[in-house]
């Protein structure tokens, strides 16, 4: 029989993809498009500078990119505002065209769906059977989710004292630097670009330089699709090309996920210009509650598909994993058990649940702080090496005896290393679990739906999965409580960060009697 390998939604959990199901994926694709995309044409930096993409899993080198800088980004704005001038053929076109055009975008992303997602798994690691079985197909939705919302996003009549006819209108913001990252890079783009063109905005998106090569083929399919020329652009480049968006005085609004670091440096430079709007999806240390009444083997499984899903590299991932005390042993020595029994390889092979880290300087990090893990005491139970001596892999890995204040139950380490801490009383499990710097998601496991609904009022999270991880889906907002940044992408409240409301008074004439 052949082995399930990967759940292929994050929103279903349950649901799997057999090897037998799956297209077989393409293991060395030809990166088709290393350019800049501006104005629907292909350009050469500036500077004549390039990059080097690579193979997480071998080190070698996959594309030579264009290396775009603060001299590209500033033709990328222009083409921008001059698709939003006025009177431009996209400010002219029907909304309802506007979601015409994002459905047949999600079109060619299913079309060349195994291109795709082979293109990813090369540029970014990550298994197959998740970039066929997650990234593309959960791309197209929420393209599609928007696509539905281009002709609905309207204002209100509103009755106003005196003789006045008062409505409100949704206008776009207008020209909007998306900066994504590299964990997700096609997702993001999507979850991006989605709300921005739905709302008819132009954009200007920076792909992460680890991971540019699927957001530059998205670009060739919104050439294709139809989309006018300055819509979309995209500059893939370092930091600078990233800094000359969120500076930029033309740039209305900037959206970037990614690090907290990162995002202190967004806000203030967004503030040195033009006070730009500003949408930070940031980094999480998310706690995953496990109460003594669960069901045993099913909150083992969803916890470790809470921690090492997409090998750890998660701003949501469940890195404290809170058990009571009744039950810790028990479920440590399940976790540990679970976590030697992952598969780690290829991520071209389809029984391969886990694959290399992004970098070798990602992995260099998460091995310094599996190291301080045990230097501060706590108890490796799993893993804690590099796996294999090519590629950035990292073994599963399980530390028990974790305390609140040793560095790995606070620091974000985004690779797969689980921490199980203890609790015993749950108000004192309430305090703990909010003692973080961050605030983007949490869990709660129990048959008690008392419990559960006592603690998801008290978390401080955006997001609060009860018996359930990572389930996200196009209609539910998502984004952080203090650290873990600030305003929301996905469903209708991830339009207002797109739209700016305009009041229209009306004098209404009174004819005399």
């Amino acid at each position: 029989m052949l082995r399930t390998v990967v759940r292929n939604s994050i929103a279903k959990f349950e649901r799997t993809f057999s090897t037998a199901s799956l297209p077989s994926p393409q293991t060395n694709p030809e990166a088709l498009y290393t350019g800049i995309f501006i104005n629907n044409e292909w350009h050469k930096s500036k500077s004549g500078k390039t990059f080097q993409t690579l193979d997480p899993s071998t080190g070698r080198v996959i594309a030579e990119v264009q290396a775009g800088d603060k001299a590209d980004v500033d033709i990328a704005v222009n083409a921008a505002k001059e698709a939003f001038r006025f009177g431009s053929p996209w400010r002219r076109l029907d909304a309802s065209d506007r979601g015409v055009l994002l459905n047949r975008l999600a079109d060619l992303l299913e079309r060349d769906r195994v291109y795709i997602a082979s293109l990813e798994t090369l540029d970014n690691g990550k298994p197959y059977t998740a970039a066929y079985g997650f990234d593309v197909p959960a791309s197209a939705k929420v393209l599609r989710y928007y696509a539905g919302w281009a002709d609905k996003n309207h204002g209100k009549t509103i009755p106003l004292d005196g003789d006045y006819f008062c409505y409100t209108r949704h206008e776009p913001v207008g020209v909007c630097g998306q900066i994504i990252p590299w964990n997700f890079p096609l997702l993001m783009a999507a979850w991006k670009l989605g709300p921005a063109l739905a709302t008819g905005n132009v954009v200007i998106l920076k792909p992460a330089e680890q991971t540019p090569l699927t957001a530059l083929y998205f670009a060739h399919l919104v050439k294709e699709a139809g989309f006018p020329p300055g819509v979309v652009n995209v500059v893939p480049g370092f930091g600078e090309a990233g800094a000359a968006l969120v500076q930029h005085k033309d740039v209305d609004k900037v959206a970037f996920t990614g690090s907290t670091e990162v995002g202190k440096l967004i806000q203030q430079g967004a503030g040195q210009s033009n006070l730009k709007r500003i949408t930070l999806e940031l980094g999480g240390k998310s706690p995953n509650i496990i109460l003594g009444d669960t069901d045993m083997d099913y909150a083992v499984e969803q916890a470790h598909f809470g921690l090492f899903f997409n090998m750890g590299q998660c701003c949501c991932a469940g890195s404290r994993t809170f058990v009571e005390d009744s039950i810790y042993d028990e479920f440590v020595e399940k976790s540990a058990a679970r976590a030697k029994n992952r598969t780690i390889g290829s991520p071209f092979d389809l029984s391969v649940e886990q694959g290399p880290q992004i970098d070798e300087e990602q992995m260099t990090k998460i091995l310094s702080m599996i190291d301080g893990g045990k230097k501060q005491g706590a108890k490796l139970v799993a893993g804690g090496c590099r796996h294999g001596d090519k590629g950035y892999f990292v073994q599963p890995t399980v530390f028990a005896d974790v305390k609140d204040n040793m560095s790995i139950a606070r620091e974000e380490i985004f690779g797969p290393v689980q921490q199980i801490l203890r609790f015993k009383k749950l108000d004192e499990l309430i305090e703990r679990a909010n003692n973080s710097d961050y605030g983007l998601a949490a869990a709660v496991f129990t048959k008690d739906i008392d419990k559960a609904m006592h603690l998801v009022q008290g978390i401080r999270a955006g997001t609060v999965w009860v018996n359930c991880y990572n389930v996200l889906g196009s209609q539910s907002p998502f984004g952080g409580f203090k650290m873990s940044g600030n305003g929301r992408e996905l469903g209708e409240y991830g339009l207002e960060a797109y739209t700016e409301v305009k009041s229209v008074i009306v004098k209404i004439p009174q004819k005399n009697s």
